[in-house]
């Protein structure tokens, strides 16, 4: 269906497009009364929404983007908003925020919302394996920034994609733990089926296989295929997940988790069983989130430098946006770091 425009409006109120205009810009004060019912009763019937680019164009607005991410109830993504935000504003522009909790119907939803709303670059925060549900808007003038998610062989030309390396991330955790003498290990995720979580894994058990760890020394839990990824309640994924490996005959000695606030509920589930973090058992995240380093005891991690990749992310977004002609995609990998505090420590 083509879009309502402010011609579509005119015409059906039998009106000029300035007087359609002067509506929405707030200039009624010299309008008839009937003029202005017929406007007002063809923008609704129509479902005629203002194209916010323009709008801005007129009345020298800030230009918007759109951050849509799985949901600022993980601090990682409030962290990415903030430093995108100042990014941002810093050019003059806003940032519209939207939690899609990497749901594709919800993310095309939103994004769809945000076209028509005339923002025209959007960072995109799923890490989804395909991208298939949005990439057809690339050819509306969609210019998309993937964030937290590798480049893949079927992503389309113009996708940039900005990243931290993932699998280097896993294999620092891998040969933190394995070096301390870490032989039996948990890595604990939400389900499984997100690049980043996929290639966090990945590093871990390449770490682990040259430490000599075999593979039913390690232990994955994901949940059931279908398990919502757990973005929203990813504390509880790590206590539910961590009170099943501890009634295990042998449990592990040490437990990765795929981020920082899965190990937080990892935490809390050690305590409730008795056990003490990084004495009984030690815990390691990912991510390095403000609350890592003030949990009891702090949280061995791995940092990404959030700053840095939030402000690469805006400036290939607004070159993107800048640029009338699509402009060839790129791929940003930025090195983790790892953090190593309390909460890790030899096998008991």
């Amino acid at each position: 269906m083509s879009r309502v425009t402010i011609l579509d409006v005119a015409r059906t109120a039998g009106v000029s497009t300035s007087t359609v205009s002067n509506l929405l810009n707030g200039r009624t004060d010299k309008m008839h009364p009937h003029t202005r019912q017929r406007v007002e009763s063809a923008i609704r019937d129509l479902g005629y929404r203002p194209n916010r680019a323009a709008r801005q164009l007129r009345i020298g607005q800030p230009d918007v983007i759109g951050l849509v991410v799985p949901s600022v109830g993980n601090p990682y993504w409030g962290a990415l908003a903030r430093y995108l935000e100042a990014a941002a504003l810093a050019e003059g522009y806003h940032v519209l925020l939207c939690n899609s909790e990497r749901d594709p119907d919800r993310e095309r939803h939103y994004i769809d919302e945000l076209l028509a709303e005339g923002v025209r670059g959007i960072v995109l925060c799923s890490s989804l394996h395909s991208l298939e549900h949005v990439t057809e808007l690339l050819d509306q003038g969609l210019r998309l920034v993937a964030f937290d998610r590798s480049a893949q062989a079927t992503d389309p030309p113009s996708l940039v994609s900005v990243s931290v390396n993932n699998v280097v991330g896993g294999e620092l955790m891998g040969n933190h733990l394995t070096s301390l003498g870490h032989r039996r290990i948990a890595f604990v995720s939400g389900a499984i089926r997100s690049i980043n979580r996929t290639e966090r894994l990945r590093g871990f058990l390449h770490a682990a296989e040259r430490a000599g760890i075999a593979k039913d020394e390690i232990t994955v839990w994901g949940g059931s295929a279908d398990a919502p990824l757990g973005d929203v309640e990813a504390a509880e994924v790590g206590r539910a997940a961590t009170a099943e490996l501890l009634a295990n005959a042998e449990p592990p000695t040490a437990i990765f988790a795929v981020n920082d606030m899965t190990a937080i509920g990892v935490c809390r589930a050690i305590r409730d069983a008795g056990l003490e973090v990084g004495r009984d058992i030690s815990v390691a995240g990912f991510d390095d989130i403000m609350l890592a380093e003030l949990y009891a005891p702090r949280l061995t991690t791995v940092r990404q430098p959030m700053k840095d990749m939030a402000a690469a992310a805006f400036e290939s977004l607004h070159a993107a946006v800048e640029t009338e002609d699509p402009t060839p995609g790129s791929s940003l990998l930025f090195r983790p770091e790892l953090v190593v505090r309390e909460s890790t420590a030899a096998p008991a």
